[in-house]
């Protein structure tokens, strides 16, 4: 699948997955999909992860494929030479913005505060990541943020779960909401790919 207009705008459920074992990455892609989640933030926490981009972008083309964890400008060219169609980024600084941004693909910038929000404007980008989003004010926070900066939007994530997510789905500055419990670690390492098919098809329907 090829990046769309705004990467906010595909699923109300950004499935966040960690691969630790690279056979399990095509599966888990392949679940999402047929669950109704097209779309995938693959993060780079794992030796394995470039690796798993690859196999993903060769075998699951019905997928828009995503890393996450992106902390380093070298991180975002070898992500987007394996395959990654957008990008994620826990946090912003100048350095790593302008690696995003010169990639060419979609991404969404990291920012827990007013003013890294600002910061992010100021670059020319609009949609961006609000992490850790729980843990920096949450549903309260972004309803508050959306007076003074209407013109950003987020995909809040960190500490979500399918109870809290419609409440931040029913802002009007979040276009979808990341999470990390669609693909559930007993889940994966069990194979258990009915499972992950299952949340998915929940998780899509909160749209």
């Amino acid at each position: 699948m090829s990046a769309p207009e705004s990467v906010l705008d595909v699923v109300p459920v950004m499935p966040v997955v960690v691969v630790h074992d690279l056979a399990a990455a095509v599966p888990i892609a392949q679940a999402l999909v047929d669950g109704g989640l097209p779309a995938i933030e693959l993060t780079l926490r794992t030796p394995v992860a470039l690796d798993a981009l690859r196999a993903i972008a060769a075998e699951v083309p019905d997928i828009l494929l995503g890393a996450g964890t992106i902390t380093t400008p070298h991180q975002a060219e070898a992500a987007v030479e394996a395959g990654a169609r957008f990008l994620v980024s826990p946090g912003s600084t100048p350095a790593l913005l302008a690696a995003m941004q010169a990639t060419g693909v979609p991404f969404l910038p990291g920012t827990s505060t007013v003013s890294e929000v600002l910061a992010v404007l100021e670059a020319g980008q609009r949609e961006m990541k609000f992490f850790p989003a729980e843990a920096s004010g949450g549903v309260r926070y972004l309803r508050s943020v959306g007076d003074p900066v209407p013109q950003a939007r987020f995909c809040p994530t960190g500490g979500i779960t399918p109870a809290s997510a419609p409440d931040y789905l029913a802002l009007p500055n979040v276009g979808c909401v990341g999470g990390s419990w669609i693909t559930p670690a007993d889940a994966v390492a069990a194979g258990d790919w009915d499972r992950i098919r299952t949340l998915a098809a929940e998780a899509a329907a909160l749209r």
